[in-house]
Protein backbone atom coordinates (compact mmCIF):
# COMPACT_ATOMS: atom_id res chain seq x y z
CA UNK A 1 0.00 0.00 0.00
CA UNK A 2 1.67 3.15 -0.94
CA UNK A 3 2.34 5.74 2.12
CA UNK A 4 1.77 9.54 1.96
CA UNK A 5 5.78 11.48 1.52
CA UNK A 6 6.35 14.59 3.40
CA UNK A 7 8.92 16.70 3.37
CA UNK A 8 9.74 17.31 7.19
CA UNK A 9 13.32 19.35 6.77
CA UNK A 10 15.04 20.95 4.08
CA UNK A 11 18.34 22.77 3.83
CA UNK A 12 21.07 24.44 1.92
CA UNK A 13 23.81 26.61 1.82
CA UNK A 14 24.47 29.86 -0.12
CA UNK A 15 25.80 29.04 -3.64
CA UNK A 16 29.06 30.56 -5.00
CA UNK A 17 31.76 30.53 -7.89
CA UNK A 18 33.70 27.81 -8.73
CA UNK A 19 36.82 28.29 -6.69
CA UNK A 20 35.00 29.98 -3.50
CA UNK A 21 33.47 27.40 -2.14
CA UNK A 22 34.11 24.51 0.28
CA UNK A 23 34.95 21.27 -0.98
CA UNK A 24 32.09 19.19 -1.35
CA UNK A 25 32.31 16.86 1.48
CA UNK A 26 31.82 19.88 3.63
CA UNK A 27 29.22 21.74 1.49
CA UNK A 28 27.07 18.16 1.43
CA UNK A 29 27.47 17.72 5.14
CA UNK A 30 26.41 21.82 5.61
CA UNK A 31 23.34 20.84 3.51
CA UNK A 32 22.08 17.52 5.45
CA UNK A 33 22.89 19.58 9.03
CA UNK A 34 20.81 22.40 7.77
CA UNK A 35 17.98 20.12 6.83
CA UNK A 36 18.42 17.59 10.06
CA UNK A 37 17.78 20.91 11.83
CA UNK A 38 15.50 22.17 10.32
CA UNK A 39 13.44 18.96 11.00
CA UNK A 40 14.46 18.51 14.24
CA UNK A 41 16.01 15.34 13.66
CA UNK A 42 18.95 13.47 14.59
CA UNK A 43 21.07 11.89 12.20
CA UNK A 44 20.90 8.77 13.67
CA UNK A 45 16.81 7.96 12.91
CA UNK A 46 17.65 8.70 8.89
CA UNK A 47 17.20 4.93 7.53
CA UNK A 48 18.55 5.72 4.13
CA UNK A 49 20.00 8.02 2.09
CA UNK A 50 20.31 9.23 -1.54
CA UNK A 51 23.04 11.39 -2.60
CA UNK A 52 23.28 13.09 -5.92
CA UNK A 53 26.21 14.86 -8.00
CA UNK A 54 27.47 14.76 -11.83
CA UNK A 55 31.20 15.95 -11.18
CA UNK A 56 32.97 13.77 -8.47
CA UNK A 57 34.24 10.20 -7.74
CA UNK A 58 31.83 7.44 -6.85
CA UNK A 59 31.06 6.81 -3.32
CA UNK A 60 31.24 10.96 -2.34
CA UNK A 61 27.88 10.62 -0.92
CA UNK A 62 29.71 8.83 2.08
CA UNK A 63 32.31 10.86 2.24
CA UNK A 64 30.34 14.08 2.93
CA UNK A 65 27.74 12.26 5.28
CA UNK A 66 30.53 10.76 7.19
CA UNK A 67 31.35 13.98 8.56
CA UNK A 68 27.55 13.99 10.09
CA UNK A 69 28.48 10.14 11.85
CA UNK A 70 29.21 6.53 10.54
CA UNK A 71 25.72 4.63 11.21
CA UNK A 72 25.93 2.10 8.71
CA UNK A 73 22.67 3.19 6.69
CA UNK A 74 22.44 2.80 3.07
CA UNK A 75 24.09 5.12 0.89
CA UNK A 76 23.22 5.39 -3.07
CA UNK A 77 25.07 7.76 -4.87
CA UNK A 78 23.12 9.01 -8.25
CA UNK A 79 23.78 10.87 -11.16
CA UNK A 80 21.55 12.12 -13.79
CA UNK A 81 22.98 15.22 -15.17
CA UNK A 82 21.03 18.25 -14.27
CA UNK A 83 17.88 16.04 -13.17
CA UNK A 84 20.20 14.43 -10.56
CA UNK A 85 18.74 16.16 -7.11
CA UNK A 86 15.34 15.72 -7.98
CA UNK A 87 16.49 12.14 -8.84
CA UNK A 88 17.58 11.29 -5.57
CA UNK A 89 14.49 13.30 -4.40
CA UNK A 90 12.70 10.85 -6.22
CA UNK A 91 14.19 7.80 -4.88
CA UNK A 92 13.78 8.95 -1.44
CA UNK A 93 10.41 9.38 -1.78
CA UNK A 94 9.47 6.32 -3.59
CA UNK A 95 11.22 4.70 -0.80
CA UNK A 96 9.10 6.36 1.48
CA UNK A 97 5.89 5.70 -0.25
CA UNK A 98 6.71 2.07 -1.02
CA UNK A 99 7.23 1.42 2.55
CA UNK A 100 10.78 0.47 2.30
CA UNK A 101 11.89 3.13 4.97
CA UNK A 102 10.09 5.49 7.36
CA UNK A 103 12.45 8.31 6.82
CA UNK A 104 14.98 8.74 3.94
CA UNK A 105 17.32 12.13 3.16
CA UNK A 106 18.17 13.24 -0.16
CA UNK A 107 21.14 15.11 -0.35
CA UNK A 108 22.92 16.93 -3.57
CA UNK A 109 25.96 18.43 -3.69
CA UNK A 110 27.85 20.02 -6.64
CA UNK A 111 31.53 21.17 -6.58
CA UNK A 112 32.17 22.80 -10.07
CA UNK A 113 34.76 24.50 -11.75
CA UNK A 114 34.96 27.14 -14.15
CA UNK A 115 34.04 26.89 -17.87
CA UNK A 116 31.00 25.50 -19.45
CA UNK A 117 30.19 21.40 -18.95
CA UNK A 118 32.31 19.33 -20.93
CA UNK A 119 32.42 15.26 -20.85
CA UNK A 120 35.32 13.70 -18.38
CA UNK A 121 35.95 10.70 -20.83
CA UNK A 122 37.11 10.88 -24.72
CA UNK A 123 37.85 7.38 -25.19
CA UNK A 124 34.06 5.72 -25.05
CA UNK A 125 30.39 7.02 -26.93
CA UNK A 126 29.21 10.37 -25.66
CA UNK A 127 25.84 9.77 -24.08
CA UNK A 128 24.47 12.90 -25.78
CA UNK A 129 25.67 11.93 -29.48
CA UNK A 130 22.18 11.58 -30.23
CA UNK A 131 21.22 15.03 -29.28
CA UNK A 132 24.37 15.78 -31.48
CA UNK A 133 22.83 14.47 -34.53
CA UNK A 134 19.97 16.38 -34.35
CA UNK A 135 21.83 19.40 -33.82
CA UNK A 136 23.98 18.41 -37.00
CA UNK A 137 20.91 18.64 -39.00
CA UNK A 138 19.40 21.36 -37.64
CA UNK A 139 21.81 23.72 -38.13
CA UNK A 140 25.41 22.09 -38.00
CA UNK A 141 27.91 22.15 -35.19
CA UNK A 142 30.35 25.00 -33.83
CA UNK A 143 33.28 23.61 -32.16
CA UNK A 144 34.00 26.76 -30.96
CA UNK A 145 30.40 27.17 -28.81
CA UNK A 146 29.56 25.09 -26.12
CA UNK A 147 27.43 22.57 -27.24
CA UNK A 148 24.46 23.70 -24.60
CA UNK A 149 24.15 26.68 -25.30
CA UNK A 150 23.75 25.54 -29.20
CA UNK A 151 21.29 22.95 -28.36
CA UNK A 152 19.46 25.80 -26.56
CA UNK A 153 20.03 28.42 -28.83
CA UNK A 154 18.40 26.53 -31.96
CA UNK A 155 15.49 25.66 -29.97
CA UNK A 156 15.47 29.73 -29.67
CA UNK A 157 15.39 29.73 -33.05
CA UNK A 158 13.02 27.09 -34.30
CA UNK A 159 10.69 28.77 -31.38
CA UNK A 160 11.16 32.22 -32.66
CA UNK A 161 10.56 30.71 -36.32
CA UNK A 162 7.11 29.09 -34.88
CA UNK A 163 5.68 31.79 -33.37
CA UNK A 164 7.10 35.04 -34.13
CA UNK A 165 8.56 35.81 -30.35
CA UNK A 166 11.17 38.62 -30.16
CA UNK A 167 14.85 37.68 -29.64
CA UNK A 168 14.48 40.62 -26.70
CA UNK A 169 11.60 38.53 -25.08
CA UNK A 170 13.85 35.97 -23.71
CA UNK A 171 16.16 38.63 -22.06
CA UNK A 172 13.20 39.80 -19.83
CA UNK A 173 13.42 36.50 -18.60
CA UNK A 174 16.41 37.05 -17.24
CA UNK A 175 15.66 40.74 -16.18
CA UNK A 176 13.07 39.33 -13.82
CA UNK A 177 15.25 36.34 -12.67
CA UNK A 178 17.58 38.87 -11.23
CA UNK A 179 14.68 40.99 -9.39
CA UNK A 180 13.82 37.93 -7.70
CA UNK A 181 17.49 36.63 -6.59
CA UNK A 182 17.42 40.04 -5.13
CA UNK A 183 15.79 39.06 -2.43
CA UNK A 184 17.85 35.67 -1.58
CA UNK A 185 20.51 35.36 0.38
CA UNK A 186 21.72 31.96 -1.08
CA UNK A 187 21.75 33.18 -4.77
CA UNK A 188 25.22 33.69 -6.50
CA UNK A 189 24.04 36.94 -8.59
CA UNK A 190 21.81 39.60 -7.12
CA UNK A 191 22.81 42.49 -8.96
CA UNK A 192 19.71 43.94 -11.08
CA UNK A 193 20.27 43.78 -14.96
CA UNK A 194 18.39 46.02 -17.31
CA UNK A 195 17.13 44.08 -20.64
CA UNK A 196 19.84 46.22 -22.41
CA UNK A 197 22.72 44.67 -20.20
CA UNK A 198 21.02 41.29 -20.99
CA UNK A 199 21.23 41.65 -24.93
CA UNK A 200 24.19 43.68 -24.85
CA UNK A 201 26.13 40.60 -23.45
CA UNK A 202 28.59 38.81 -25.60
CA UNK A 203 26.30 35.99 -27.63
CA UNK A 204 26.67 32.93 -27.34
CA UNK A 205 24.45 31.24 -29.92
CA UNK A 206 21.14 32.63 -31.84
CA UNK A 207 19.14 34.66 -29.25
CA UNK A 208 20.62 33.16 -26.26
CA UNK A 209 23.66 35.99 -24.70
CA UNK A 210 25.72 35.34 -22.09
CA UNK A 211 23.63 36.56 -19.42
CA UNK A 212 20.74 33.90 -20.63
CA UNK A 213 22.90 31.05 -19.72
CA UNK A 214 23.23 29.78 -16.20
CA UNK A 215 26.31 29.79 -14.43
CA UNK A 216 29.13 26.99 -12.95
CA UNK A 217 28.33 27.17 -9.44
CA UNK A 218 29.31 25.17 -6.40
CA UNK A 219 26.94 24.41 -3.60
CA UNK A 220 24.04 21.85 -1.87
CA UNK A 221 20.82 21.00 -0.84
CA UNK A 222 18.67 18.87 1.28
CA UNK A 223 15.39 17.19 2.18
CA UNK A 224 14.36 14.73 4.88
CA UNK A 225 11.27 12.70 3.62
CA UNK A 226 9.46 10.91 5.61
CA UNK A 227 5.76 9.23 6.77
CA UNK A 228 3.46 10.81 8.52
CA UNK A 229 3.46 7.99 11.38
CA UNK A 230 7.02 8.67 11.52
CA UNK A 231 6.79 12.39 11.78
CA UNK A 232 4.33 12.30 14.24
CA UNK A 233 6.08 9.84 16.23
CA UNK A 234 9.63 11.91 16.36
CA UNK A 235 7.91 15.28 16.71
CA UNK A 236 8.25 16.27 13.28
CA UNK A 237 6.14 18.66 10.92
CA UNK A 238 3.94 17.56 8.79
CA UNK A 239 2.99 20.43 7.37
CA UNK A 240 4.23 19.92 3.50
CA UNK A 241 3.55 16.69 1.74
CA UNK A 242 4.46 15.50 -1.83
CA UNK A 243 1.11 15.33 -3.48
CA UNK A 244 2.27 13.63 -6.84
CA UNK A 245 5.90 13.10 -8.71
CA UNK A 246 7.18 11.65 -12.02
CA UNK A 247 10.02 10.99 -13.10
CA UNK A 248 10.53 10.58 -17.33
CA UNK A 249 13.05 9.88 -20.13
CA UNK A 250 13.54 10.59 -23.67
CA UNK A 251 10.59 9.93 -26.22
CA UNK A 252 10.89 9.02 -29.98
CA UNK A 253 10.08 12.70 -30.60
CA UNK A 254 13.28 13.48 -28.70
CA UNK A 255 15.40 12.55 -31.95
CA UNK A 256 12.69 11.28 -34.81
CA UNK A 257 11.32 14.91 -35.62
CA UNK A 258 13.81 16.65 -36.22
CA UNK A 259 13.33 19.68 -33.55
CA UNK A 260 15.89 20.93 -30.98
CA UNK A 261 12.96 22.20 -28.85
CA UNK A 262 11.99 18.30 -28.33
CA UNK A 263 15.65 17.59 -28.39
CA UNK A 264 16.16 19.70 -25.45
CA UNK A 265 13.19 18.08 -23.19
CA UNK A 266 9.90 19.60 -24.45
CA UNK A 267 7.75 16.68 -24.39
CA UNK A 268 9.93 15.18 -21.37
CA UNK A 269 8.56 17.89 -19.47
CA UNK A 270 5.22 17.73 -20.53
CA UNK A 271 4.94 13.99 -20.05
CA UNK A 272 5.90 14.07 -16.60
CA UNK A 273 3.48 17.38 -16.19
CA UNK A 274 1.07 15.33 -17.36
CA UNK A 275 1.54 12.17 -15.26
CA UNK A 276 1.25 14.75 -11.98
CA UNK A 277 -1.53 16.35 -13.00
CA UNK A 278 -3.82 13.21 -13.54
CA UNK A 279 -2.32 11.48 -10.91
CA UNK A 280 -3.19 14.82 -8.77
CA UNK A 281 -6.45 16.04 -10.25
CA UNK A 282 -4.70 19.49 -10.35
CA UNK A 283 -5.22 22.28 -12.89
CA UNK A 284 -1.74 23.69 -13.49
CA UNK A 285 -3.71 26.85 -13.76
CA UNK A 286 -4.33 26.47 -9.79
CA UNK A 287 -0.95 26.74 -9.47
CA UNK A 288 0.85 30.04 -7.93
CA UNK A 289 4.52 29.23 -7.66
CA UNK A 290 6.86 27.32 -9.59
CA UNK A 291 10.73 26.59 -9.65
CA UNK A 292 11.64 25.31 -12.80
CA UNK A 293 14.57 24.73 -14.97
CA UNK A 294 15.62 27.64 -16.40
CA UNK A 295 19.06 26.35 -17.46
CA UNK A 296 19.09 28.97 -20.64
CA UNK A 297 16.07 31.74 -21.04
CA UNK A 298 14.81 29.63 -23.49
CA UNK A 299 14.33 26.85 -21.98
CA UNK A 300 11.94 29.11 -18.97
CA UNK A 301 9.84 29.98 -22.18
CA UNK A 302 9.51 26.56 -23.29
CA UNK A 303 8.65 24.86 -19.97
CA UNK A 304 5.89 27.76 -19.62
CA UNK A 305 3.85 25.49 -22.46
CA UNK A 306 5.48 21.95 -21.19
CA UNK A 307 4.27 22.10 -17.65
CA UNK A 308 0.76 23.53 -19.25
CA UNK A 309 1.11 26.84 -17.51
CA UNK A 310 0.06 28.40 -20.75
CA UNK A 311 -0.89 27.50 -24.41
CA UNK A 312 1.47 26.77 -26.84
CA UNK A 313 2.50 29.83 -28.33
CA UNK A 314 1.43 32.25 -25.80
CA UNK A 315 4.89 32.09 -23.91
CA UNK A 316 5.20 35.67 -25.01
CA UNK A 317 2.00 37.31 -24.10
CA UNK A 318 2.70 35.42 -20.26
CA UNK A 319 6.33 37.40 -20.37
CA UNK A 320 5.33 40.60 -21.77
CA UNK A 321 1.69 40.76 -19.47
CA UNK A 322 4.09 39.74 -16.07
CA UNK A 323 1.46 36.84 -15.71
CA UNK A 324 5.05 34.96 -14.43
CA UNK A 325 5.94 37.39 -11.56
CA UNK A 326 4.60 39.28 -8.84
CA UNK A 327 1.24 40.30 -9.45
CA UNK A 328 0.82 37.95 -11.73
CA UNK A 329 -1.41 34.57 -12.44
CA UNK A 330 1.99 32.44 -11.31
CA UNK A 331 5.36 33.41 -9.75
CA UNK A 332 8.37 31.52 -11.39
CA UNK A 333 11.47 31.02 -9.57
CA UNK A 334 10.83 33.03 -7.00
CA UNK A 335 14.42 31.96 -6.34
CA UNK A 336 16.64 33.55 -8.80
CA UNK A 337 15.90 29.74 -10.69
CA UNK A 338 19.16 28.60 -12.29
CA UNK A 339 20.23 31.74 -14.33
CA UNK A 340 20.73 33.85 -11.00
CA UNK A 341 20.71 31.50 -7.92
CA UNK A 342 22.82 29.24 -9.89
CA UNK A 343 23.21 25.85 -10.70
CA UNK A 344 25.27 23.32 -8.97
CA UNK A 345 24.33 20.55 -10.73
CA UNK A 346 23.63 17.58 -8.05
CA UNK A 347 22.41 20.36 -5.43
CA UNK A 348 19.44 22.06 -8.23
CA UNK A 349 16.39 20.09 -7.78
CA UNK A 350 16.82 20.13 -3.85
CA UNK A 351 17.44 23.83 -3.75
CA UNK A 352 14.27 23.96 -5.64
CA UNK A 353 12.64 21.61 -3.43
CA UNK A 354 14.17 24.17 -0.57
CA UNK A 355 12.41 26.97 -1.97
CA UNK A 356 8.77 25.72 -2.46
CA UNK A 357 8.89 24.09 1.08
CA UNK A 358 9.85 27.52 2.40
CA UNK A 359 6.87 29.03 0.51
CA UNK A 360 4.20 26.81 1.71
CA UNK A 361 5.37 26.77 4.87
CA UNK A 362 5.26 31.34 4.88
CA UNK A 363 8.67 31.16 5.48
CA UNK A 364 10.10 32.75 2.22
CA UNK A 365 10.76 36.58 3.95
CA UNK A 366 10.36 38.77 1.47
CA UNK A 367 10.17 36.43 -1.75
CA UNK A 368 7.10 34.87 -0.71
CA UNK A 369 4.16 34.25 -2.53
CA UNK A 370 0.53 35.15 -0.95
CA UNK A 371 -1.98 32.23 -1.05
CA UNK A 372 0.21 29.58 -2.11
CA UNK A 373 -1.09 26.45 -0.92
CA UNK A 374 0.41 24.35 -4.15
CA UNK A 375 4.12 24.58 -5.48
CA UNK A 376 5.74 23.24 -8.13
CA UNK A 377 8.84 22.14 -9.15
CA UNK A 378 10.45 21.02 -12.44
CA UNK A 379 14.39 19.56 -12.95
CA UNK A 380 15.55 18.55 -16.53
CA UNK A 381 18.39 16.26 -17.25
CA UNK A 382 19.21 16.19 -21.10
CA UNK A 383 20.25 12.63 -21.71
CA UNK A 384 17.61 12.40 -20.78
CA UNK A 385 15.98 12.59 -17.44
CA UNK A 386 13.01 15.03 -16.35
CA UNK A 387 11.27 14.95 -12.81
CA UNK A 388 8.20 17.45 -11.79
CA UNK A 389 6.76 17.28 -8.20
CA UNK A 390 4.05 18.46 -7.08
CA UNK A 391 3.98 19.85 -3.62
CA UNK A 392 0.96 20.65 -1.14
CA UNK A 393 0.40 22.69 1.62
CA UNK A 394 -1.14 20.35 4.38
CA UNK A 395 -3.61 22.28 7.42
Amino acid sequence: MSRRAFVAGVGMIPFTKPGKSDDYDVMGARAATAALKDAGLEYSKVQQAYVGYVYGDSTSGQRALYNLGETGIPVINVNNNCATGSTALWLARQAVESGAVECALALGFEQMQPGALKGAWTDRPRPLARFDEVLEAAAGIDTSVPRAAQYFGVAGIEYMEKFGMKAETFAKVQVKARKHSADNPYAVFRTQLTEEEVMAAPTLFGPVTRYQACPPTCGAAAAIICTEEFARANGLRTDVAIKAQSMTSDLPSTFDEGSMIKAVGYDVTASAARNVYEASGVDPRDIRVVELHDCFTVNEVLCYEALGLVEEGNAEQFILSGDNTYGGRVVVNPSGGLLSKGHPLGATGLAQCTELVWQLRGDAGPRQVDGATLALQHNLGLGGAGVVTLYEKVS
